[in-house]
Formats: C-alpha cells, sequence, structure tokens
C-alpha cells in the first residue's frame, strides 16, 4: 500500500464527496464504481468488491454523524419515525453486510448494478413530496410500511456497505408522506443506524481496509462542504442529470462486465 495508491484514494474521496455533496445524496453510491475501477485503471493497487464495500460503510457512517449532529438542535429529527426505521434498517444492514462475505464479487457487483438503475430513476422523477408543508406539526406514517421498506433497504443497501440514503429520501417523501425538512433531517439519523449495522457486519468480516478508509473520511469532511456550497449556487436539476449519466454509464460498464 504505497503512497501512490492512498494518494489515488484521496482523489476519489474528493471527487465522490464534491458530487455527492452538490446533489446531497449518499456517497456510496458514487464512490463505489470509482474505487472499483480507478486505481487498477491508473495502475496503483486494485481494490476487490468486498474491500470497496468495507471502506464505503465507514465513510458513510462518518459523513452522516456529521450530518446528524448538524441537525440536532432543528427541531426536525422524528424520533418515533427513527425509532421504527432506524431499529428495522439497523438489523437489515447488519444482516445484509454480513451475509455479503460469502457473496461472490459479481453478486455484489450485480447488486450495485442493480441499485444504480434504481438511484438513476429516482434521481430523475418528480419528487412531488417537496412541494408540501415544511413544519414538523403532527407527522403520522404507517408503522408497518416504515418498518418493512427500512429492512428492505437496509438489507440490500448493507451489501455495498452503503447506508441507503439515496433511496431512503424520496421513499420517505412519496410513499410514507413525510414532509421534507423532516425528511432531510430524520433520513441522516436513520442512515447513521443503517451504516453502524453496515460498518459492524463489514468489520466482523474482515472487509474494511482502516487507512485507506481514513483517507476517504478526510476527503470527505475536506470536500462535502465545498460541494454543497456549490451545489446551492447552481441548477440542481442540471445536476442530477450530470450525475445520473454518470451513473448511469457506470452501470452499463458494470452489466457489460457481468454479460
Amino acid at each position: 500500500m504505497d503512497i501512490a495508491f492512498l494518494l489515488t484514494l484521496f482523489i476519489i474521496g474528493m471527487v465522490g464527496a464534491f458530487l455527492s455533496g452538490m446533489v446531497g445524496i449518499g456517497g456510496s453510491v458514487i464512490n463505489y464504481p470509482m474505487l472499483l475501477y480507478i486505481p487498477s485503471l491508473v495502475g496503483v493497487m486494485s481494490l476487490s468488491a468486498h474491500e470497496v464495500s468495507g471502506i464505503g460503510a465507514i465513510q458513510v457512517l462518518s459523513s452522516t454523524l456529521g450530518g446528524v449532529l448538524a441537525y440536532r438542535k432543528g427541531g426536525f429529527l422524528h424520533r418515533s419515525l427513527i425509532l421504527y426505521m432506524g431499529s428495522s434498517i439497523l438489523v437489515g444492514s447488519l444482516l445484509g453486510s454480513y451475509l455479503s462475505h460469502f457473496m461472490p464479487e459479481k453478486g455484489m457487483n450485480i447488486v450495485y448494478g442493480l441499485l444504480a438503475i434504481v438511484a438513476v430513476i429516482l434521481m430523475l422523477i418528480p419528487k412531488k413530496g417537496q412541494q408540501r408543508s415544511e413544519g414538523t406539526g403532527e407527522v403520522t406514517f404507517h408503522k408497518g410500511w416504515a418498518t418493512g421498506i427500512a429492512f428492505i433497504i437496509g438489507g440490500v443497501s448493507g451489501v455495498l456497505g452503503a447506508g441507503g440514503a439515496f433511496i431512503l429520501v424520496p421513499v420517505m417523501l412519496s410513499i410514507l408522506k413525510i414532509p421534507v425538512r423532516v425528511t432531510i433531517a430524520s433520513s441522516l439519523a436513520i442512515t447513521f443506524l443503517s451504516a453502524i449495522g453496515a460498518s459492524t457486519g463489514k468489520i466482523l468480516t474482515g472487509q474494511v481496509m482502516l487507512l485507506p478508509a481514513v483517507v476517504l473520511i478526510v476527503a470527505s469532511l475536506i470536500a462535502a462542504p465545498i460541494g454543497a456550497k456549490v451545489g446551492q449556487k447552481m441548477n440542481a436539476v442540471y445536476l442530477q442529470w450530470i450525475l445520473a449519466a454518470m451513473i448511469a454509464a457506470t452501470a452499463i460498464k458494470i452489466w457489460l462486465d457481468l454479460l
């Protein structure tokens, strides 16, 4: 593990965090393909799908913790929603991340290929929930739906070491009908719990490389706030189309390799 490899990881982490900060989605859906392909492409040490997912889980854990701390005094963290969805997604992500140890790399890439397609669709469809009231008020939701959906999202995203925020947010807005500010704040807490489960499963099965994970965490802490500031000054629709095109191209690459 030489300096060139760590520098490559740092640059990947910066780019991924910058893009995710601009568009406001989790970094794993962006970083997974970059970490999988770019190191070997530039001739440095390559990473397996299991190693990429392990590093990603630790990165998501650190980034979502920062978001939760930022929102903790805002009054938009809905405790009941976090309790039901958070506990369910924690179990799902722990199970998914642990079982991923027994999954071949091809299987993990198939999971990413499917999630990438879902991510592109969710990024481009209109988010009607964003037009509802911004207030906290009396937020009601179907507890059974919330629990079941969270478990499925946790299980699938846990395989890749992802928090699942890019699926969780539109689901909370469109299906559970949660107001947007409550969704943004509470989804961070729920994703943090998902990342705890994913990280635990990855660590227990030896899929985490500590030094690369630290490098990506540092890069994320630097680049994500910059990306968020840039994104606030740009047309979000154009940003989403650009990022969706990048993710779609990666998904096509993965499916071509698999087929």
